[in-house]
């Protein structure tokens, strides 16, 4: 795990991941149309988080493009639109969990076909046992979500949980790093991808609660989603370098 010499410097890294980030969740595919947002708290101003702008196609996104919006909605720096969604579920999550430093949404294709199901992920594959017992199932939809209150019934569901399945809508995943709520997402998908088409052709079998649970000890920690990012990241800056302006 990195260590700073100054805010400015954990700032700029953060935001460079973040940028990163955004590369990836677009080389996935994980772009709809304006859909979806990553956000990572400010490490001075703790209260405000950078997100990216409204419209923005991820694949472009940039450093620089990045917005430093505050918890009650203000853009402080960047130009650009705030996309009124990502402000009303990401401003109530970082309100509720101090110890998330970024959050990740977007509208993938297997985790919203998942989520259509109103179901949790079992314990079928190692990855997928990174979020047993430590995700949960927002059984609710009542629109695009701009309203506040929504957001806040999102975090409460939430609770201390890495992951939220929101039914009929999609994934959302949270991190002590921009590194760490990435992967969650990235893997995430995958699993609901894997359990999709397991169940397509029978009945998984699922893996035994002590060694799931012991499993997920191993590859569910903040350590371990902050280290299956860096293959990614070396990938993603390297490929892309513009991403640093």
């Amino acid at each position: 795990m990195p260590s700073f010499a100054s805010v400015e410097e954990e700032r700029r890294h953060r935001k460079e991941r973040l940028a990163g980030a955004f590369r990836l969740f677009s080389l996935f595919g994980f772009n709809e149309g304006v859909a979806g947002h990553i956000t990572v708290r400010d490490p001075e101003h703790r209260d405000h988080f950078w997100v990216n702008p409204f419209g923005m196609h991820f694949g472009h996104l940039r450093v620089s493009d990045l917005l430093l919006v505050s918890h009650d909605g203000q853009i402080v720096e960047g130009k650009g639109a705030l996309n009124a969604a990502a402000f009303a579920i990401h401003s109530q999550v970082h309100l509720a969990r101090p110890d998330v430093i970024a959050a990740a949404h977007a509208h993938s294709v297997y985790g919203k076909a998942w989520s259509s199901l109103g179901r949790l992920l079992d314990p079928i594959t190692q990855d997928a046992c990174a979020f047993y017992e430590d995700h949960v199932l927002f059984d609710d939809y009542t629109g695009v979500v701009y309203d506040l209150e929504e957001g806040k019934r999102i975090s409460a569901t939430l609770g201390t949980t890495k992951a939220a399945i929101l039914r009929n809508h999609g994934l959302l995943t949270v991190g002590q790093s921009v590194d760490e709520a990435a992967w969650w997402f990235i893997t995430m998908e995958r699993s609901c991808q894997a359990q999709l088409l397991a169940e397509a052709v029978g009945e998984p079998v699922l893996i035994d609660p002590t060694y799931a649970a012991l499993t997920a000890q191993q590859v569910g920690s903040h350590q371990a989603g902050w280290f299956s990012f860096q293959p990614l990241w070396d990938k993603i800056s390297r490929e892309q370098p513009d991403l640093f302006e």
